[in-house]
C-alpha cells in the first residue's frame, strides 16, 4: 500500500514537472495563453540597428511585446541574434565575434549550454516518469525511477542555474545601458517550479526505497522471526523449553537417588 502512495505521488509530481518543462521548451511557438506570456528576458532594444523597439527571448525565436510579431523559428539562436551583426547602440557586453558578430562568447556559450541541458533533462525525466509507473510494484520500481530521477534532476539543475545566472546577467547589462529590462516571471516560474516537483519526486522515490524496508522489519517483528537468531517469542520459547528440560533432569535424579 504504501509503495501505491509512493508512487502515485511521485508520478503526479514528475508529470507536473513535466509540463512545466515543455511550458519552457515550447516558448514563443504560439501566441496562445500561457505560451504567450512565456518568455525569459524583456528589454527595450529601441535604436539598435536590426532590433525591435521591444525584444522578447524565447529558446525558439525572438518576439515583440506579447510574443508577437517573432522571427524564425531556429533552436536556441544566438543571444545577439535579436539584432544585426556588429549592432550600433546595443550593450557592448553582449555583443561579440560569435553567431555572425552578434554576441560574445560568455552569452553565446551560456545560452547554448542551458538549452542543451534543458533538453538532456527532458530525455532523462521522460524515462523517469515511465519509471514511476512501476514504482508503486516495490523497491526495484523505485530504484529504476530514483536514479532516473536523480540523473533529471542534475541536468535540470544545470540547466536552470545557466538560464537564471544569463539572463539576469544579460537584464543587469541592459539596465547598465540606461535601457529598461525585466525577467520573465512565467519562464522563471514555470523552470523553479518545475525543478521543485522534480525534487519532490525523487524524494518520493527514494522514500519508496525506505519504505519496503521499514514493512520487511515490522513484518519480521510481527512474526518473530529475526535474521540474528530468531525473534523474542522464538528466543522466549526455546529458553522455556530448555528451563522445563532442566527441571525435569532435576526431579529425575532424585527419584535415582531416593
Amino acid at each position: 500500500m504504501k509503495h501505491s502512495i509512493v508512487g502515485i505521488s511521485g508520478l503526479i509530481l514528475i508529470a507536473g514537472s513535466l509540463l512545466l518543462l515543455w511550458f519552457i521548451i515550447l516558448s514563443g511557438v504560439t501566441d496562445t495563453t500561457p505560451l504567450n506570456k512565456v518568455y525569459f528576458l524583456r528589454a527595450d532594444t529601441a535604436g539598435i540597428s536590426g532590433a525591435r523597439d521591444i525584444t522578447q527571448w524565447t529558446y525558439f525565436r525572438f518576439c515583440g511585446d506579447n510574443n508577437a510579431d517573432c522571427g524564425k523559428f531556429r533552436p536556441a539562436p544566438a543571444f545577439g541574434k535579436a539584432w544585426d551583426s556588429r549592432p550600433d547602440n546595443a550593450p557592448s557586453a553582449l555583443v561579440g565575434g560569435h553567431g555572425g558578430n552578434t554576441t560574445s562568447t560568455h552569452y553565446y556559450y551560456m545560452w547554448r549550454f542551458g538549452w542543451v541541458f534543458f533538453l538532456i533533462t527532458l530525455f532523462f525525466e521522460t524515462f523517469a516518469f515511465f519509471g514511476a509507473f512501476i514504482a508503486c510494484c516495490g523497491r526495484l520500481g523505485a530504484a529504476i525511477a530514483g536514479i532516473l530521477a536523480i540523473t533529471a534532476l542534475f541536468f535540470h539543475s544545470v540547466a536552470t542555474a545557466l538560464m537564471t545566472a544569463v539572463f539576469v546577467q544579460a537584464r543587469n547589462a541592459f539596465q547598465s545601458d540606461n535601457r529598461s529590462a525585466s525577467l520573465g516571471r512565467y519562464a522563471f516560474g514555470f523552470a523553479w517550479g518545475s525543478w521543485a516537483a522534480l525534487f519532490l519526486a525523487t524524494i518520493c522515490f527514494c522514500l519508496g526505497l525506505r519504505g519496503d524496508r521499514s514493512a520487511k522489519r515490522n513484518s519480521v517483528t510481527t512474526n518473530g522471526t529475526a535474521t540474528n537468531g530468531g525473534g523474542f517469542m522464538s528466543r522466549f520459547g526455546r529458553n522455556r523449553s530448555v528451563r522445563s528440560r532442566r527441571s525435569y533432569d532435576g526431579r529425575r535424579v532424585k527419584e535415582d537417588y531416593s
